[in-house]
């Protein structure tokens, strides 16, 4: 009878798990940090912020995921969605609060690792401070923003 060590066959499953696992299916998104673009972000969202969209459309029906960075000092203005949006911060630190008008003395702080969800067509406004942020977007689309107040 042959008799194997439990370290060799420990070896032996995770070589022969590595080997034989299949290949991701060709439209699935692998996308790398240097490999992400992120182009200046189209109207409507306010000049200066960056937008790199990691999967799906957000202006057709389905799941997306989008990277958003913002700027130092950067604001977007009270606005809604149609639809809940789960945001995850990346890097750096970004302010939400809730109401009609930007109020910068009422808002929540968000710091890297946070995640935070915005219900559908609730009025909120997002700024960042000296750090700027990059945040992930994640939603079922359409996707839109509909300004409250005007973008300054």
């Amino acid at each position: 009878m042959l008799k194997i060590s439990p370290s060799a066959l420990i070896i032996f499953i995770v070589f022969s798990c590595k080997l034989y696992s299949p290949a991701p299916p060709h439209a699935a998104p692998q996308l790398s940090p240097p490999n992400i673009n992120r182009p200046h972000a189209p109207p409507p969202l306010p000049s200066g912020s960056k937008i790199a969209i990691l999967e799906g459309n957000p202006r057709n029906e389905g799941i997306f995921t989008m990277r958003a960075m913002l700027p130092p000092y950067f604001k977007i203005p009270a606005h809604w969605h149609p639809k809940d949006e789960r945001v995850t911060v990346i890097e750096g630190v970004v302010y939400v609060g809730f109401g009609d008008k930007t109020d910068t003395t009422n808002a929540s702080k968000f710091t890297t690792g946070s995640f935070y969800i915005n219900p559908m067509e609730s009025h909120h406004y997002v700024f960042t401070q000296s750090e700027g942020c990059i945040m992930q977007i994640t939603g079922n689309g359409p996707w839109s923003i509909t300004y409250i107040e005007d973008k300054k």
